[in-house]
């Protein structure tokens, strides 16, 4: 546990969150909506500082990364919890865990115990991975300045709704990201993810502006944003706003592995195929079809 490196106070002890977009108002004895930085007494704390939910050696290719240190492998790290509850979230196991049941799990882990992994295994970085890496932002950052020190790049797997502090915080530390850009509708934002679009849309931009080298993930989902209007508004906003070089993964979903769309169909490999033609045709250079 750690206090909060973003956060202010309010009145009568009540503390605002600065660490995403939600921009959370926490009265004492209350958590955030990612369930895992809870008011105590007035002050504010990150409940999983330090505690590993999930750590592995992932080729670069799986967070995906096409562009960026290709063909190396990276130390992929998490801590529980999220500030989205998407319905077809694959690791809802320890992205929703303390929502549901209030557990801050994870084995206790130093940041720099995780960069001499990194460093012992000859792997040239380390991703903040599996979850949401804004929710363990405190824990992830201090890894960052360790192991940017050490000659290692540091790499957001995420899903972009930061705050603009959060960004301020992390943006000289971070060398690249690959963002879910899950829809281009507001209303899928909401329903199915339980956040909106636009901050991600700003951080995306913002990366951007920054140099940090981006990529792009889409995750097609049957009757939900599988349309055609949606890929070409994705493929647009990447070409016009991020770059005709920028990569976009178009990636299919499997209902097996989802948190609450187990009754949905799998995604149809001409879906995935229609949309990279699409992205091809708007404009972008590096269209690549996932989980095929």
């Amino acid at each position: 546990m750690k206090e909060v490196y973003l956060y202010k106070k309010l009145k009568n002890k009540a503390v605002q969150c600065q660490n995403c977009a939600h921009y959370c108002k926490i009265s004492p004895g209350q958590r955030g909506i990612c369930g895992v930085k809870e008011n105590i007494g007035g002050k504010f704390y990150a409940l999983n500082y330090g505690k590993i939910a999930a750590i592995q050696i992932d080729p670069i290719e799986k967070k995906p990364l096409y562009h960026f240190l290709p063909r190396t492998y990276s130390l992929s790290i998490a801590a529980v919890g999220c500030n989205f509850a998407c319905q077809n979230c694959q690791n809802w196991q320890i992205s929703q865990a303390p929502k549901l049941n209030k557990t801050i799990e994870g084995k206790e882990t130093s940041p720099q115990v995780i960069v001499d992994m990194a460093l012992e295994n000859h792997l040239p970085s380390i991703s903040y991975t599996y979850t949401e890496p804004a929710v363990f932002s405190e824990y992830a950052l201090d890894i960052m300045r360790l192991a940017g020190a050490r000659g290692l790049k540091n790499i957001w797997v995420t899903n972009g709704f930061w705050s603009k502090e959060l960004f301020e915080m992390i943006v000289s530390y971070l060398d690249a990201a690959n963002v879910d850009l899950k829809s281009f509708d507001e209303d899928f934002y909401q329903k199915i993810c339980k956040g909106r679009l636009q901050p991600v849309v700003d951080t995306l931009k913002a990366l951007k502006r920054k140099k940090i080298w981006v990529e792009v993930t889409t995750l097609v989902i049957p009757s939900l944003n599988d349309n055609d209007e949606t890929f070409r508004g994705i493929a647009q906003f990447i070409k016009k706003e991020l770059g005709s070089e920028t990569p976009w993964h178009v990636s299919r979903f499997f209902n097996d592995v989802s948190w609450q769309l187990k009754k949905t169909l799998d995604t149809p490999k001409e879906t995935i195929m229609r949309a990279c033609q699409i992205g091809q045709e708007v404009g972008l250079k590096n269209v690549y079809p996932d989980n095929m």
